[in-house]
C-alpha cells in the first residue's frame, strides 16, 4: 500500500504497526517505515541542514535511532508521523551544531532563536479540522487530478518527474496539476 493510498488514519496505522514490528527486530518494518516516510523525513532534513549530502547522513542517522528506539515510541503521546518528524528535526539540529560551516549556518546563539515548529494544541485541532475537509476536498476531484496532486505534494515530485514517471506529456502534468488545484482552493474556501 503507498503513502497515498487511504486516508491520514490509515497512514498512521501503517506507521504505527510498523514502529511496532520495527521494536519486534523485524527488518522487513523498517524498510516499509522508509519507504512510507523517507521523502518527508528527508525535507525535514534538507529544511534544516540545507546541504543535500547532510542532510542525507541525516536520514540515515534518523533510521538507525528509529530502529535502537521504536520501542519509546507512545502512541498515546503522539502520532507516528509527528514522532519521526521530530527524530529528524533534531538528528538534523544535532548535525547543525556540530558542522559549523559558517558561510553555509547560523551560530550556536542563532540557534536558540531556531522556532519550535511543532503544533500547539490549537493547532492539533485545526489541522485535523483542516486535514479532514482536505480529505473531502480531494474526493471531489477528478481521478486523474487527484493522483497527480498527491504524487507531486505528498512524493514531492517535480512536475518533469510526474511527466518521466507517468509518460504523460509535462505540459498536461502542469495542467492537471493547476486545475486540481484550482478546484481544492474553492472547495476549501467553500467549508
Amino acid at each position: 500500500m503507498s503513502f497515498l493510498s487511504g486516508n491520514n488514519t490509515d497512514k498512521q496505522t501503517q506507521l504505527q504497526q510498523c514502529l511496532l514490528d520495527c521494536a519486534d527486530g523485524k527488518h522487513k518494518a523498517l524498510k516499509q517505515l522508509y519507504d512510507l516516510c523517507s521523502a518527508n523525513l528527508f525535507s525535514v532534513a534538507l529544511r534544516i541542514l540545507k546541504d543535500r549530502a547532510l542532510s542525507e547522513d541525516c536520514l540515515q542517522q534518523v533510521f538507525y535511532k528509529v530502529w535502537n528506539n521504536a520501542d519509546k515510541y507512545d502512541a498515546s503521546k503522539a502520532k507516528a508521523q509527528t514522532w519521526l518528524n521530530t527524530i529528524a528535526r533534531n538528528q538534523a539540529l544535532d548535525i547543525l551544531r556540530k558542522n559549523k560551516h559558517s558561510d553555509q549556518h547560523d551560530s550556536d546563539d542563532a540557534l536558540e532563536f531556531i522556532a519550535d515548529d511543532a503544533p500547539s494544541q490549537e493547532q492539533h485541532v485545526a489541522l485535523s479540522q483542516d486535514s479532514a475537509a482536505m480529505h473531502l476536498c480531494l474526493a471531489e476531484l477528478p481521478e486523474q487530478q487527484k493522483i497527480y496532486l498527491e504524487m507531486a505534494f505528498f512524493e514531492g515530485l517535480t512536475h518533469q518527474a510526474l511527466s518521466d514517471r507517468t509518460g504523460t506529456s509535462l505540459g498536461t502534468v502542469k495542467t492537471w496539476i493547476r486545475r486540481g488545484l484550482e478546484r481544492l482552493r474553492k472547495c476549501m474556501n467553500s467549508i
